[in-house]
């Protein structure tokens, strides 16, 4: 099965930490842009609503993923893939005062993948 969203292993050891840190309910939203541009923020339970306007695209590090809708329609036919880079991304996402920003990296499914996404339904189910 082909997963919407994947994190690299920096990722994954970023979000570890996080969890430690702030506990295991963390949430992620790809951010649309404006402040923090195009990226994956992580927030903790009840600092971003999830609404019926947000998809979710899957789950990273036994957290879940969402886009807005309508961004997903842009971005759709891609593999969303969660890395990790040194420095500061925006203000809004928990890693920042790590040193560290999750940064979004794409892919674009192959045919056969893009099948079965379709197949399983837009939200993957």
């Amino acid at each position: 099965m082909v997963d919407k969203v994947i994190a690299t292993p920096a990722a994954l050891a970023l979000i570890a930490h996080l969890q430690h840190k702030h506990g295991p309910d963390l949430i992620f939203h790809q951010s649309g842009g404006c402040c923090d541009n195009s990226a994956a923020n992580c927030y903790l339970p009840g600092e971003l609503t999830i609404g019926p306007s947000d998809t979710h695209l899957g789950d990273i590090g036994g957290c879940p993923f969402y886009i807005s809708s309508s961004q997903y329609e842009y971005w759709k036919h891609t593999q969303l893939i969660i890395d990790v880079i040194d420095g500061t991304g925006g203000t809004f996402s928990l890693e920042g005062p790590e040193g560290k920003a999750f940064h979004t990296r794409s892919r674009v499914f192959t045919d056969a993948e893009w099948a079965e996404v379709v197949a399983r339904g837009v939200n993957g189910s």
